[in-house]
């Protein structure tokens, strides 16, 4: 019987189920992807509010980094000088009505090189598009902005589009997905994927109930047939 179904038809549901897969795996990781950056993006303006308002210098982000790693042990991502760049990344993005929705369609260390290396914010929202139209990993970001590609594209914008091919799926996902994801889910180097889905879960509850009655949640794996 499993001679027979290895025919055309196979290959394509295969293939089919698949994509499918990938899709929600991509999917799912934008949804994270955003929550971390907002997350990001609230410690920043928590830390730069409260400095201003109580006059607190900087051994408060000391004492901050201390007191969150003792409470989240398996996290790497709340040292000084993490929080340091939480802060300088909402005091570069928090006046630009344009950039502060798009720096959440990208991954934290991305915009950590694009914040650092960029000179203004016009340079700094190219390379954000850029990274998300085609999926730049870091090191491929990296390379574009030592390249210049930013003055190049101003000088010769009609030959750019046709030398930078459309983002394929696996990279559209390697865009999103990198360490600081994983960190904030809290699973290891190592896990599987149900470890994974369990965690976005956990997380997408929480997102849920936050945004008020309008959500329902049905389940992690709920089967819907449309049109048989």
């Amino acid at each position: 019987m499993a001679k027979d179904i290895k025919n055309a038809a196979y290959t394509e549901l295969l293939s089919a189920i698949k994509a499918r897969i990938a899709n929600a795996q991509y999917a799912a990781l934008k949804v994270v992807n955003k929550e971390l950056i907002s997350m990001y993006w609230d410690i920043g303006q928590f830390i730069t509010e409260r400095q201003q308002s109580e006059g607190w210098g900087k051994s408060v982000v000391e004492h901050l980094a201390k007191d969150l790693q003792s409470a989240y042990p398996g996290a790497r991502g709340y040292s000084s000088a993490s929080l340091w760049r939480m802060r300088s990344f909402y005091e570069v993005y928090a006046r630009n009505e344009k950039l502060a929705p798009l720096v959440r369609e990208i991954a934290w260390s991305k915009n950590l090189i694009i914040m650092e290396k960029c000179k203004d914010d016009l340079e700094r929202e190219f390379y954000i598009r850029m990274t998300r139209r085609h999926g730049w990993t870091k090191n491929v970001l990296i390379h574009q902005i030592e390249n210049q590609t930013y003055e190049k594209t101003l000088l010769n914008q009609s030959s750019f589009e046709k030398t930078v091919p459309e983002a394929l799926l696996s990279q559209a996902k390697l865009a999103l997905k990198d360490e600081y994801t994983f960190d904030f889910l809290e699973l290891a180097d190592e896990h599987s994927e149900q470890q994974l889905e369990q965690a976005i879960l956990a997380k997408m509850e929480h997102f849920l109930r936050e945004m008020g009655g309008l959500f329902t949640f049905v389940g992690s794996q709920y089967r819907l047939e449309v049109d048989g």
